[in-house]
């Protein structure tokens, strides 16, 4: 392993320049890096430098800074941002949404004679949590095949959508899933499962940034949006941007899932809080 001294100065990351790409980050996508995370920026920015060949942090952000087009942030955003999850993932929750929720909004739907469900899963990842409520909602509906179901599911980083829409995991994702489920809905393939088609063919995936309004625009008539564990990324000034456009994509009455650490009561007034069941939820009011 080299000392710092046979390294050099090449790949140093000053403070001001580390500022500088962190308000570029913040400006194009809401994510914000507090100084604590300078050491975990820098690698990912020495390992983007090293693969393009450049000798210095310095000429990596000339490079965003007047790039043409988007490729090379969009590689970078890949690396910055982290995708732990897993299907199932906080079974509680989860149960809440099946057994409480969904079975409380069908029944208004019933009512209205109205037969669309749309679910948008904001920040997805691989795909596990948008591919978790699709098999949610086979299970749960009377009838499925009746009802007109979608899911959108996004994500800023075009990686885990390659991935996520492939829907093959290793055992690690699938550990949580029911084993009636898993092997209902998934096909083995040696030691990894592939998401069937009845599953699949419900979710579309698709790039989004959620700082990009008039992305957001275009995804309406939504009756659950799933963000979980992701407005823990942003401030309050790129959180309050994202639950605005989260409402103008709601149905009337539509209801939020957050992750247990995130609130939309000191961001945002203009959702209702609701406990139904265990959990908190917010929802446009009708």
């Amino acid at each position: 392993m080299q000392s710092p001294e046979e390294i050099g100065d090449e790949m140093v990351l000053s403070d001001d320049l580390y500022d500088k790409f962190v308000k570029m980050v913040y400006q194009k996508t809401g994510l914000f890096y507090e100084h604590n995370k300078k050491y975990y920026v820098q690698k990912r920015l020495e390992k983007r430098a090293e693969m393009l060949e450049m000798d210095s942090i310095d000429d990596y952000y000339r490079l965003l800074k007047f790039a043409k087009d988007s490729t090379e942030f969009d590689r970078l955003i890949n690396d910055l941002t982290v995708n732990e999850t897993y299907f199932f993932r906080d079974y509680p929750q989860l149960r809440n949404f099946a057994e409480e929720v969904l079975p409380m909004v069908v029944k208004g739907k019933n009512k209205n004679k109205n037969r669309n469900i749309k679910i948008w899963s904001a920040a997805c990842s691989t795909g596990e949590e948008p591919y978790t409520l699709a098999i949610i909602l086979q299970e749960m509906l009377d009838e499925p095949e009746t009802w007109n179901l979608q899911i959108v599911a996004s994500d800023i980083n075009t990686d885990v959508l390659r991935t996520a829409r492939i829907g093959l995991y290793e055992y690690r994702s699938v550990r949580d899933v029911p084993p009636e489920y898993l092997k209902k809905y998934f096909t083995k393939k040696n030691e990894s499962y592939l998401v069937n088609l009845e599953v699949k063919k419900l979710v579309r995936f698709r790039k989004i940034n959620l700082m990009d309004s008039d992305a957001i625009s275009n995804i309406t008539g939504c009756d659950f949006i799933f963000c979980r564990n992701c407005l823990i990324y942003f401030d309050d000034e790129s959180r309050k941007a994202v639950l605005s456009g989260f409402y103008g994509s709601l149905n009337p009455g539509g209801i939020i899932f957050l992750g247990h650490s995130e609130s939309v009561g000191r961001i945002s007034s203009a959702y209702s809080m609701q406990r139904i069941g265990d959990s908190i939820v917010y929802s446009k009011p009708r």
